[in-house]
């Protein structure tokens, strides 16, 4: 049985992770099947979001241990966690987590890496790494640009449990909800990434990631060139023309309002 399944349906793709027999860790086949459902849904059009979430009690568990003491570490043969996270985060296609399990050491960086992730409040989150004798390393690149450092120089060297609440204080997740209305808050978010253009939400993403990392002038310069190309662009002919006469544009066939 395949560790990630995936389901296709009105747009939208469902990566489930399944490999409850190992909380989800982060081995060499759930990487490849995050990864497949990844570049599946960027080479189809007709897929506007992918929502990534699991079965059981563990979103997940971080390394797989048991492959990490053979030896293997899900090497570039197979794609690389690191490879993963900047695929989520470079992805046109918005990536959604549906978080209904706890999330432990790695599983923080996965959690991270999305572009909107939503948990149940009932499930705890940790960075366990320095419990085992080893440290944060590859996630910190996703997870410190949203934390601030005093928080996260707690939460690195504690190894401690914490709320899925106290996760979205700390910026690791959008936002937490009652556990009965995970699917609600998550269906909500999918509505409105709908009634985006496609290429207007692949820059946006590439806005939050990119310009941070610029100085002014050249974030000027860069966002002004972009920003022309835009509006000279058919989507945004499309969405312009929609709204002005009062139409939802032609991306937008899903129903919503």
């Amino acid at each position: 049985m395949s560790e990630v399944q995936v389901e296709t349906a009105n747009g939208m793709m469902t990566a489930t992770l399944t490999d409850a027999e190992n909380r989800n860790a982060l081995g060499a086949g759930l990487i490849a099947g995050i990864r497949g459902a990844l570049d599946a849904a960027n080479a189809d059009p007709a897929i506007r979001v992918l929502v990534i979430t699991n079965e059981g009690n563990t979103f997940c568990a971080g390394a797989n241990l048991k492959e990490r003491s053979r030896g293997s570490a899900g090497g570039k043969a197979s794609g690389s966690f690191e490879d993963l996270l900047h695929a989520i985060q470079t992805s046109p296609t918005p990536v959604v987590g549906k978080i209904a399990g706890h999330v432990v050491g790695g599983g923080n960086g996965l959690a991270s890496a999305l572009d909107i992730s939503i948990a149940a409040e009932d499930v705890k989150f940790g960075f366990s790494e320095v419990r085992l004798g080893v440290a944060p390393a590859i996630i910190s690149v996703v997870c410190l640009p949203k934390m601030r450092r005093g928080e996260a120089m707690e939460v690195f060297l504690r190894g401690h449990r914490f709320s899925a609440v106290r996760a979205a204080e700390l910026g690791l997740i959008t936002r937490a909800v009652p556990a009965s209305e995970l699917d609600q808050a998550v269906d909500e978010v999918i509505a409105d990434l709908r009634k985006g253009g496609p290429n207007a939400l692949a820059f946006a993403k590439r806005l939050v990631h990119e310009v941070p990392e610029m100085d002014q002038k050249e974030a000027f310069e860069w966002t002004a060139r972009m920003s022309g190309e835009l509006f000279k662009g058919e989507e945004a002919a499309e969405g312009m023309a929609a709204f002005l006469g009062k139409r939802k544009p032609a991306w937008v066939n899903d129903g919503s309002d």
